[in-house]
């Protein structure tokens, strides 16, 4: 079983993974499926890491907007191409670097209280 700080790494390097493809710009990735697929398949990953970190991790940092991850999450997998682009788009520039600061944050304060890994 993997703990808090593995899934909020998990939600890290996949933040990382999409800024590489996101580097690209937008025109590459409207333009270019394979962008799209990834950016969304790690999109897929942070809701998934979002959703196994439970309710307890939840509801001891309501700064995070986990219950909108989730709802990316849950889009991306069930309405896979009924997903609007410029919607992830804006995610990944507005949510995401936001996201990233958040998640470090969290992390450090494990670190620093000596939870796990």
């Amino acid at each position: 079983m993997r703990d808090p700080k593995e899934r909020l790494r998990a939600i890290l390097d996949a933040i990382s993974r999409i800024g590489r493809y996101a580097a690209r710009g937008q025109a590459a990735f409207e333009q270019e499926e394979r962008i799209q697929t990834e950016v969304v398949y790690h999109m897929q990953l942070i809701g998934e890491a979002a959703v196994r970190l439970g309710n307890a991790v939840h509801e001891s940092h309501p700064e995070i907007p986990w219950a909108q991850i989730v709802a990316m999450r849950n889009v991306v997998v069930h309405e896979y191409f009924g997903v609007d682009l410029q919607e992830v788009w804006r995610t990944v520039e507005r949510d995401l670097p936001v996201l990233k600061q958040q998640v470090e944050a969290l992390v450090k304060r494990l670190e620093e209280q000596g939870y796990g890994g």
